[in-house]
């Protein structure tokens, strides 16, 4: 598979495995995301989790290293074999090599997600001798003007290129992502060919900005500001080859015709709850990153990850909606492949999770009509 197509690939519901019709059976956890931190030490315009790096009450609310071990643990007795280390800025947390090697020790791949902005040599030796897996670099500009009205942290891009410079020497697998924003649209095809350019193995940008977990309106107002429009993103997506080559030739995952017909009302739809889970930097357990509804939040220090992950989230799965207006909008539509919609996008933005969602229906709309033209 084209690795550009694959932010579109994890978010698409696939109505013909549906994960309701197999209960039953039992489910291996394969891999789960360790937010160890909120704090971060750029402030980004658009980020949805992070809190300020001194902020001394998120630091102490953070899940510690004995209770992270124990969850390890827990999960490596159901199966993972593989751990994304994310945050916030996960090189903030004082004991971020205590984790990763306990990770290493119990024969984990590793991912580790970072801005590189505090990576040094001291990082670079110990990556070196305890390789991970790959490590993902966002990159939010290829200019400090750009770069750093996204972080608005002075000295931000200097930051971030020295770091960068010594991850790419080591011959550390790098992968890069970047996240299309108003303050970094123009300079999107830069940002694409920078990182084409340090890095053959992968690539890819997202316009799906998430709204607060915390709900904080003030920042909610500056993330929609920063979102770009259906038409604006579709522009986007023609001008990168090999994003709308991988669009293209993926179509018949995104426009299925069939789903009209179906009667199905399940709420969740896609591959949540099947084979993953996220651990939220206060210890609580959710089915996906993006997933933040009180109802569906679990904490390690009331359940075992045994029962959350076969008692709790098998019965979050068979969740139901009778809204008229999903049933007759959402769930029938051919294109919802190539929609942002989720329930757990939906939360975010209404505080529903079976409320439908203007301007997801607009892009989705949108990229219709451009693979629809594409491909006459």
């Amino acid at each position: 598979m084209n690795n550009i197509s694959q932010s579109f690939l994890s978010r698409v519901n696939l109505p013909q495995f549906p994960l309701w019709d197999k209960m039953g059976s039992k489910r291996n956890l394969v891999s789960f995301d360790l937010e160890i931190t909120a704090r971060c030490n750029n402030n980004c315009r658009h980020c949805y989790i992070n809190l300020p790096s001194q902020d001394e009450a998120a630091r102490k609310g953070e899940i510690p290293l004995t209770e992270i071990k124990g969850m390890i643990d827990q999960a490596v007795s159901l199966g993972a074999l593989w751990c994304l280390v994310t945050g916030g800025e996960p090189l903030l947390r004082e004991d971020f090599f205590d984790i990763y090697l306990y990770l290493k020790k119990k024969g984990l791949l590793i991912t580790v997600f970072t801005n590189a902005t505090l990576v040094n040599k001291e990082h670079i030796r110990f990556f070196k001798k305890y390789p991970p897996r790959d490590i993902e670099v966002s990159v939010y500009g290829v200019t400090s003007k750009v770069y750093e009205s996204v972080t608005r942290g002075k000295g931000s891009f200097s930051a971030f290129m020295r770091g960068l410079n010594l991850l790419l020497k080591s011959g550390i697998k790098v992968r890069f992502k970047a996240m299309a924003l108003r303050s970094n649209v123009d300079e999107l095809p830069r940002i694409a060919d920078f990182c084409r350019d340090k890095t053959k193995d992968y690539f890819r940008f997202d316009p799906l900005l998430h709204l607060r977990f915390d709900g904080n309106s003030v920042r909610n107002k500056e993330i929609r500001s920063e979102r770009l429009s259906a038409e604006e993103i579709i522009a986007c997506e023609k001008a990168d080859p090999q994003r709308f080559q991988a669009l293209v030739n993926n179509c018949d995952k995104f426009i299925i015709p069939e789903l009209a017909d179906t009667a199905c009302d399940h709420l969740f739809r896609c591959g949540i709850g099947n084979g993953e889970l996220i651990v939220s930097p206060n210890g609580l357990i959710r089915l996906c990153s993006s997933l933040y509804c009180p109802d569906f939040l679990f904490d390690l220090r009331s359940y075992t990850l045994k029962e959350i992950w076969e008692e709790l989230i098998p019965q979050v799965l068979k969740r139901r909606s009778s809204r008229k207006e999903l049933k007759e909008k959402c769930l029938i539509c051919p294109i919802i492949n190539l929609c942002m919609w989720c329930p757990a996008h939906a939360y975010l933005e209404t505080k529903e999770l079976d409320s439908p969602v203007e301007y997801f229906c607009r892009v989705a709309k949108a990229r219709e009509a451009m693979l629809t033209d594409a491909l006459k």
